[in-house]
């Protein structure tokens, strides 16, 4: 890549450290070496049962509070039963339309009911069910893949001046090269933050019609919770041998294929 322009890299310093999401990391290395690749159908199986038990507690508190809410009012409890059977039926329609637009690639919602909508907030409930039981990174690194598939199903097309790519500071340096060749090659500025809320701050700033963002599966959920529903993103998660926050790894193929999916 020696012909192809290199990208100008812009640091950006904020009040929250990136890796946060690791404090409790004790040192020993990461289950496979820090490689947590999934099938998208885990994050389908974990969300199921993540909406399952959102349902099943609200049923559990109504069915506990029922004799005092029929002091209140004999028909309170009964229309509350109604309320949630239908927001139930609703939920679980919603949940079915989404995984048939992932498994058909057909856009069956809206976005702001889909990826840049409800389906941030069922992927955080879904990462603190699964974090409970040791599966949180697999399961969103499950869950990015879903929420990419249904980025890119919108075919949103940005000039080169629009696109931001957004990069952590622990990339090892061979990877760091190769993004600021791809950036350079399509003409996109680069991003690093030392340490977090950058994607706030560069959005506000810069203003963008779409980004691409690369981090680790924590960090990523994090951060498509807080933004994507401002601005169209695309994420790229990394391979964490040496653990989190140090020479971390990101497929450069994949992330040539992300920006090139933006750029006209």
């Amino acid at each position: 890549m020696s012909d192809t322009p290199r990208a100008q890299l812009i640091h950006i310093d904020v009040d929250r450290r990136l890796g946060h999401e690791w404090d409790e990391w004790d040192g020993r290395p990461l289950p496979n070496r820090g490689d947590y690749d999934s099938p998208p159908g885990l994050f389908f199986a974990w969300s199921a049962a993540a909406l399952a038990v959102g349902l099943a507690v609200a049923a559990a508190l109504l069915f506990l509070l029922a004799p005092r809410l029929t002091g209140v009012h004999p028909l309170l409890v009964p229309a509350l039963w109604i309320g949630v059977l239908a927001a139930g039926a609703v939920l679980w329609a919603w949940w079915g339309l989404l995984f048939l637009s992932y498994k058909t690639r057909t856009a069956l919602l809206p976005e702001s009911l889909a990826e840049r909508g409800p389906f941030l907030h069922l992927m955080r409930h879904t990462s603190g069910i699964a974090g409970r039981f040791g599966w949180r990174d697999r399961v969103e690194n499950a869950a990015v893949k879903v929420y990419n598939a249904l980025a890119l199903l919108r075919g949103r097309k940005v000039g080169k001046g629009e696109l931001l790519l957004l990069i952590p500071r622990c990339l090892s340096k061979e990877m760091l090269d190769g993004v600021l060749g791809v950036a350079g090659k399509y003409g996109v500025p680069v991003f690093v933050a030392t340490r977090g809320q950058l994607a706030r701050r560069v959005i506000r700033e810069r203003r963008p019609r779409a980004v691409v963002a690369v981090a680790c599966e924590r960090d990523m959920v994090s951060g498509l919770h807080d933004v994507a529903g401002k601005v169209p993103v695309l994420g790229l998660t990394m391979t964490l041998p040496s653990g989190p926050c140090k020479d971390t790894l990101i497929n450069l193929g994949q992330l040539e294929d992300w920006v090139r999916a933006y750029v006209v």
